[in-house]
């Protein structure tokens, strides 16, 4: 029986990295395992939406050549089997709250960095066992509960554990310690270290730096010239330093915004209309579900050959309701595009965003009398459409365009990603 205690460091910490493999193909792969298990296939967007890209692909597809931010035309002609699979983000984020439930009850300290991949602090959890133990315990409920492979780092720090993640995948576990760096790491090219993008290697490469043993090696004065105050950085990179700590508390959100390209042209402001409504409707939900309210709205709008516009203004009081955003939005629109252009895109998103307990909402006599039956009228709403769904209370408005009830579709709409579920670990209504 080995002592546990022997694994955990007396001073500094064992964070985990959890990066979930191939997690869009995977989750279609746990679903639906007699159309997908074993064979290539890739996710893409809408062939709707014009824009075939793949956004990832399962390991059989990868071994057939196929790579993430190819053109699925492309895609076809190198792997003419290969399955594509449109998008459902709202089975997405059940998975993805599912699997952080499962790694939240090993440590409070869970860091969700995105959709697929979180870190944890275990130096407090010994009682589960050892970090291998604790390991090889989340990444088997995983697979057991849910079907999905995932990669784990073990490391002293967030940076090691992330590289240690991507040492083998699928499905491995890797420890990354601080005296294992200049074997593992040094010889590794410097685009191979987590942060640090190809622009950057780039630089580094014309200073005489390739790989990452020799930015461990680098002088500290030089990296600053070049790179700022991200030279220090840099060098404690290169030697497997970092002092970032798993932070469970989610920043809140800068903004909230949601953007969607359309099948077809859209002319002037009456087809419009629909659309910005249920832009305004969908930000306006996920504004009220993180209690927040907004102080400025922005526009964006893209012409077929590309062309992106935006404009902002702010609003007279900070807001919660989508009538207050539509009507902006619908301004905004008037005030500074011609009717008879063409629109591929559009997009609203709300900002300025502050807790609704700590704003100061100053309200006329009429708006007074008014706001707490409209804030009445919006949790009933948002109730229903929580429990029953998207479709479940519409305006008139809401009715007159087929792209506008994608929009309401949880399982196509999802082009900004929405993190909204990452902000508190408890299952979804929706």
């Amino acid at each position: 029986m080995h002592n546990v205690d022997e694994y955990y460091p007396s001073s500094g910490r064992v964070i985990l990295h959890v990066d979930m493999n191939a997690f869009y193909c995977s989750v279609h792969e746990a679903e639906n395992p007699e159309l997908y298990k074993g064979k290539p296939t890739a996710v893409a967007g809408s062939v709707e939406l014009r824009k075939g890209i793949i956004v990832t692909c399962s390991y059989p597809a990868r071994g057939r050549g196929i790579k993430t931010g190819m053109q699925v035309q492309k895609a076809l002609k190198i792997c003419p089997d290969l399955t594509v699979i449109q998008p459902n983000f709202h089975l997405y984020r059940r998975y993805s709250n599912a699997f952080m439930q499962i790694a939240y009850s090993y440590t409070p300290l869970l860091e969700a960095v995105s959709i697929d991949e979180c870190y944890l602090d275990i130096t407090g959890s010994r009682q589960f066992g050892t970090p291998p133990e604790i390991a090889a315990a989340i990444q088997r409920r995983i697979m057991e509960e849910l079907g999905l492979p995932c990669s784990i780092g073990i490391a002293p720090n967030k940076l090691l554990a992330k590289m240690a993640s991507d040492l083998k995948k699928p499905n491995g576990i890797s420890v990354l310690r601080l005296r294992d760096v200049p074997g593992v790491l040094w010889s590794k090219p410097c685009d191979e270290m987590f942060g640090i993008g190809g622009k950057t290697a780039e630089k580094l490469k014309r200073l005489g730096i390739y790989s990452i043993g020799q930015l461990a090696a680098a002088d500290e004065k030089l990296l600053t010239e070049h790179f700022g105050v991200m030279g220090s950085w840099l060098k404690r990179a290169g030697n497997g330093i970092d002092h970032g700590v798993v932070n469970p508390e989610r920043e809140q959100s800068k903004s909230i915004g949601h953007t969607t390209t359309l099948p077809r042209d859209v002319l002037g402001l009456a087809e419009a209309k629909p659309i910005l409504l249920n832009l305004s409707d969908q930000v306006a939900r996920r504004l009220r579900r993180q209690d927040l309210v907004a102080s400025g709205l922005h526009l964006t709008i893209r012409t077929p050959d590309m062309k992106t516009i935006t404009r902002s203004r702010q609003f007279d009081v900070p807001t919660e309701s989508a009538e207050d955003i539509y009507k902006a939005a619908c301004d905004l629109y008037v005030r500074h595009w011609k009717g008879d252009k063409p629109i591929r895109l559009l997009g609203v998103t709300l900002q300025g965003l502050s807790a609704k307990e700590d704003s100061a909402i100053q309200l006329d006599l009429f708006d007074y009398e008014r706001q707490p039956k409209k804030e009445s009228l919006n949790k009933t709403m948002d109730m229903l459409r929580n429990k029953f769904g998207e479709n479940a209370v519409l305006t008139a408005g809401m009715l007159s365009d087929s792209h506008s009830a994608r929009l309401r579709n949880y399982k196509e709409r999802g082009t900004s990603l929405q993190k909204d579920n990452l902000q508190r670990l408890k299952p979804e209504e929706e």
